[in-house]
C-alpha cells in the first residue's frame, strides 16, 4: 500500500467529503475603473495592475505586472492579497494562478480568496489544474447559454476536501513530477543553444565557392490568390508559411484543395527535396520536403528546387537557410518590411558552397541535434511529452477520491 493509501486509510478510511468550492472560499470577479487610461501611472507607489498579458500558460505564480493603476484607480478595482487565486474567464479561460505579489486585477479575471482553512495552497492550485476540473469548466462554459467561464460556474464546482496530511503527501510527490519536467525542459533549452552554436560554427566557411540562390536554384511563389472556393474535405494538401518550423512541417490545420484546381498550378505543386520557405511572417524559415508532403501545395511561400544535386544537396541548403548567418542576411534585405521576403531578394541570398563531402558532415551533424532537439516522435520532445503525459495521469488519480459515505 502507498504512502497516500496510508494516509488514506488514517485519516479518510470512508471516503473524502466533496462540497462546493463557493461554500470554501470567497469568489468574486476583477473589476477595471473607467476609464482605464485615467489612472495608468508610472509612479513607484502605484499598484500592479493584473492583466493577461502579464502571465503566460506555463506560469504558475504572477510575479510582475507591465502596468501600474493609481491608488486611486486601486479603489475603484479588486484589490487581492498575495497568495490569492485568479482565474481566466476569456483567453486560456480556467487556468488558475497564484498571485506572488499584492495587486489588483482587472475584470477578465475571477478571484478566489480565503481558502486556507480547507486547502493548502499548491494542493489547490494542482487540483484546480486537474483534467476533471478544466474539462468540467468547458463543458460548462461552452454551452449554448454562457459563453465564457463565469463567477457562478467557479461557485457550483465541487471539489473534495481532503485532510491536510493528504494535501500535503500529493504535493511532495506532483512537486516531483514538476521538478524532473523542469530538468527536461532546462536541458532541452541548453541542447538548443548548443545546436544553435555548433550550426553557426559549421557555416563559418572560408575558402569556398559562393553562389546566389539564382544561380543554383529555380524559386517561385506558391498560391497567391484566394483559394477559399477551391478547398475540399479531402484532396491536395495545402500548407500555409505557419506551417513551416525549421527543417521540418508541423500542420496547424491540415487543409486541401480539389486535385482539378492544383493541377491547374502544376509549376508550383511541391516535389521530394524541394525546400519550402516562410514569405510572411519568421521569413526565411525553410522546410525539406519529404514523401508526406510531396504533391502538397504551398499557399503564399517560396519554393527553392535545386538544378543539380551533384552541386549542393537540398538537406545543405535548408539547413544554411535555418542557420543564424542567413537570418541576418535575409533580415537586412527586409529591414523596410520585416514580415514580407520578397523573391526577388531571396534569390540573391549567398550561399557557401563547399565540397559534397563537407556538405554530408554538416547535414548528418545537424540532423542529429535536430531530432534531439525538435523531434515530437524521439529525442527530448519526445521525452518531455511522455513525462507530461505521466505526470498528468498521476495527478487527476491523486485528485480523484472516493466520495464520504452517507450515514
Amino acid at each position: 500500500m502507498s504512502q497516500i493509501d496510508d494516509l488514506i486509510e488514517q485519516y479518510c478510511p470512508n471516503g473524502v467529503e466533496y462540497k462546493e468550492l463557493g461554500s470554501l472560499m470567497a469568489v468574486s470577479r476583477g473589476a477595471s475603473p473607467r476609464p482605464i487610461n485615467k489612472f495608468i501611472t508610472e509612479d513607484d507607489d502605484g499598484v500592479p495592475w493584473i492583466k493577461i498579458g502579464d502571465v503566460s500558460p506555463t506560469d504558475k505564480f504572477v510575479r510582475a505586472t507591465k502596468q501600474k493603476i493609481t491608488k486611486e484607480g486601486a479603489k475603484k478595482s479588486r484589490y487581492l492579497a498575495e497568495g490569492s487565486f485568479i482565474l481566466s474567464n476569456s483567453m486560456s479561460f480556467g487556468r488558475p494562478y497564484i498571485l506572488g505579489i499584492n495587486g489588483c486585477i482587472h475584470d477578465g479575471w475571477i478571484a478566489l480568496e480565503n481558502y486556507q482553512n480547507d486547502f493548502c495552497r499548491d494542493f489547490l492550485y494542482y487540483l484546480l489544474r486537474s483534467s476533471p476540473i478544466q474539462l468540467g469548466w468547458k463543458q460548462r462554459a461552452g454551452s449554448s447559454t454562457v459563453q465564457n467561464l463565469n463567477s457562478d460556474i467557479v461557485r457550483t464546482t465541487l471539489l473534495p476536501v481532503p485532510p491536510l496530511p493528504v494535501q500535503q503527501k500529493i504535493v511532495e510527490i506532483l512537486d516531483k513530477f514538476t521538478a524532473l519536467e523542469a530538468e527536461l525542459e532546462a536541458e532541452l533549452e541548453a541542447r538548443t543553444k548548443q545546436y544553435e552554436y555548433y550550426r553557426n560554427l559549421l557555416f563559418n566557411l572560408n575558402d569556398c565557392p559562393v553562389f546566389c540562390i539564382s544561380e543554383i536554384a529555380d524559386t517561385n511563389i506558391g498560391l497567391a490568390t484566394s483559394v477559399t472556393k477551391h478547398k475540399t474535405s479531402s484532396g491536395v494538401v495545402l500548407l500555409h508559411n505557419s506551417d513551416i518550423q525549421q527543417n521540418k512541417i508541423i500542420l496547424k490545420n491540415k487543409e486541401f484543395i480539389s486535385p482539378e484546381f492544383a493541377k491547374k498550378n502544376n509549376k508550383k505543386v511541391l516535389r521530394l527535396n524541394d525546400i519550402i520557405t516562410v514569405h510572411t511572417g519568421d521569413v526565411g524559415t525553410s522546410a525539406l520536403i519529404d514523401e508526406r508532403y510531396a504533391g502538397a501545395i504551398g499557399f503564399t511561400t517560396i519554393t527553392t528546387r535545386i538544378r543539380d544535386t551533384s552541386l549542393i544537396i537540398p538537406a545543405y541548403l535548408c539547413h544554411y537557410l535555418n542557420s543564424q548567418r542567413c537570418k541576418q542576411d535575409i533580415a537586412s534585405m527586409t529591414i523596410s518590411d520585416r514580415s514580407n521576403l520578397n523573391q526577388k531578394c531571396f534569390e540573391k541570398l549567398s550561399i557557401p558552397v563547399p565540397s559534397i563531402p563537407v556538405q554530408k558532415y554538416i547535414v548528418d551533424t545537424l540532423d542529429k541535434f535536430s531530432t534531439l532537439v525538435t523531434d515530437i516522435s524521439q529525442g527530448l520532445p519526445a521525452e518531455i511529452e511522455a513525462r507530461h503525459k505521466q505526470y498528468e495521469y498521476y495527478r487527476d488519480k491523486l485528485l480523484t477520491f472516493k466520495p464520504l459515505e452517507q450515514k
